[in-house]
């Protein structure tokens, strides 16, 4: 279970840190980008793949982001202010051991509070990576939006649904879990009790996967991702480990 968190707080919407002390490597390398055909998905199953992140009721009035050569785009627009989306594996964090994991589908549907910011910053860094920018010039182009309000911090109350059961998030043990996920403006989640013996609640900060990256973090805010398993997929039917 530890290991699982970890992969799923390692590619945002997933989050971008491991839990402490449970992060193991992948089975497989990967080294570098693959060819962006394998990124791609057929633009009718990403939609219904995206959607499958939240429960009908929800993810029906969605807009829905698809995954194009160049970055997301709007394939449906939606009416209730929520944002469903497929992150890929470089979506997340630059140091993450399967950045460049083809097989990596997270369905996500983001609030309308994590729409305006943690949406925004996984679209920017997607288009970046894309469009060939290095991990420094991502970084930089990401602290100017903050600090410009272009990406504007982020509200209270902040969240994202994660319960497809089609969903493949690691390598790393089962494929999957349902949960949702909250971030909020604090470096670490010791307030939530995250990681602690017995707590249902895993953390880790956003911006990166492995330890060593203080400096680097401490010039973007502080924002950390707290994930709680929940007991159903997103269809209503009972949620064990996806294989």
């Amino acid at each position: 279970m530890g290991r699982l968190a970890a992969g799923l707080l390692a590619c945002a919407p997933l989050a971008l840190l491991a839990v402490t002390g449970a992060a193991a490597a992948p089975a497989r390398p990967y080294a570098r980008m693959a060819p962006v055909d394998a990124y791609l998905m057929d633009r009718a199953q990403e939609i219904a793949l995206a959607r499958s992140a939240a429960p009908a009721a929800i993810a029906k009035d969605a807009t829905v982001l698809v995954l194009t050569r160049t970055g997301y785009a709007t394939a449906v627009t939606g009416s209730n202010g929520f944002v469903c989306w497929v992150a890929r594996s470089f979506s997340g964090a630059p140091d993450w051991p399967e950045r460049w994991n083809p097989k990596i589908r997270a369905p996500g549907c983001d609030n309308p509070q994590a729409v305006r910011t943690v949406t925004r910053i996984a679209e920017l860094r997607t288009a970046l990576t894309l469009t060939g920018h290095s991990d420094a010039e991502i970084a930089s182009r990401i602290q100017a939006a903050l600090r410009s309000k272009q990406i504007p911090p982020l509200a209270p109350g902040a969240m994202c649904y994660m319960m497809s059961k089609s969903a493949y998030l690691t390598d790393d043990g089962g494929h999957d879990m349902a949960h949702v996920m909250f971030y909020v403006p604090f470096k670490d989640g010791a307030d939530w009790g995250a990681n602690l013996p017995g707590s249902p609640v895993f953390g880790g900060n956003y911006w990166y996967y492995t330890p060593g990256h203080q400096a680097d973090a401490a010039a973007l805010p502080p924002l950390s991702v707290l994930l709680v398993g929940v007991g159903t997929w997103s269809d209503g039917t009972p949620a064990g480990m996806a294989k």
